[in-house]
């Protein structure tokens, strides 16, 4: 794997660190912005991302797919995760950096090179890692910013996005 696994483990939890950076530029007021009917709103797509990457990354440790038992997970997270209010979607990302580490600290080298078949497709544990859970993070944080932006938050900029931080220029 070209990463090592504390670099996996670490990329993750600075994930998370971004997100929860983002997240608390977010105005209770706007909690519900959404840029198309069809769309998650704000803290809907903060309470999804509570969700997809402990789904993806516990199916992908296992090495056990089945479409049927995803989606029976998915749904009942999902259930969960829409009952959370805004403090304790915050809360959850926050133990996402736990679950990572404990996750992905278990695993071997080996078992991160062994293939697993996922949607019809074999690739190793490590690939579908970084291909569903750091993959998903970094395009949904994306997405959160832009929402922030499009609710009026113009003073976020590149420095909030990618480095998780005020600009201080």
């Amino acid at each position: 794997m070209v990463l090592t696994k504390d670099e996996l483990i670490g990329s993750l939890k600075d994930e998370v660190r971004i997100l929860l950076h983002l997240a608390s530029k977010v105005d209770p007021q706007r909690l519900d912005y959404r840029p198309a009917p069809k769309q998650r709103n704000t803290l809907e797509l903060l309470q999804y991302m509570t969700i997809v990457g402990p789904i993806h990354l516990r199916t992908i440790a296992s090495g056990v797919f089945s479409m049927e038992a995803w989606r029976d997970i998915w749904r009942d997270e999902q259930k969960a995760a829409n009952a959370r209010g805004f403090e304790e979607t915050t809360q959850e990302i926050a133990r996402l950096s736990e679950l990572f580490a404990e996750v992905i600290g278990a695993l071997s080298d080996d078992d991160l090179r062994a293939p697993v078949e996922m949607f019809g497709r074999k690739a190793s544990r490590g690939l579908w890692i970084v291909r569903l859970v750091l993959g998903h993070y970094t395009a949904y944080r994306m997405q959160v910013f832009l929402y922030l932006k499009a609710s009026g938050r113009e003073e976020l900029n590149t420095m909030n996005l990618w480095v998780g931080m005020d600009a201080s220029y």
